[in-house]
């Protein structure tokens, strides 16, 4: 049964996640892990597992990530927003845009209570 959160999730990054868990999947199977195993390895629940595995949005990064980690298949997390691979963020350093964005401040006498 789809969880609610799928309604609010693109589309283009639901088939990724689903992506992601049958790679897991295929991973496991491939080490010959059965799934007791690696959610023992992994400190979660079978369901959980499981849940990984169908690319459940709504399961946490933290449990994706620690699945990767027993399997030997999280050195390319850390890459996943690397700074060098904004191409687009980059792009946009280039161009002299400010690095922050801040909301301009009210006027003095909006907005505020008076003190007596």
């Amino acid at each position: 049964m789809p969880t609610p959160i799928q309604g609010t999730i693109p589309l283009p990054v639901l088939r990724l996640l689903k992506k992601l868990g049958h790679d897991i999947r295929d991973a496991r199977l491939r080490r010959r892990i059965r799934t007791v195993t690696l959610a023992e390895r992994a400190l979660i629940s079978r369901t959980t597992l499981h849940r990984i595995e169908r690319g459940d949005p709504g399961v946490s990064m933290g449990n994706y990530s620690t699945v990767l980690f027993v399997l030997g298949l999280h050195d390319g997390i850390s890459e996943l927003a690397d700074r060098s691979r904004d191409v687009l963020g980059l792009d946009l350093l280039e161009e002299g845009l400010p690095q922050r964005v801040r909301v301009p401040r009210r006027s003095a006498g909006r907005g505020r209570i008076a003190r007596r």
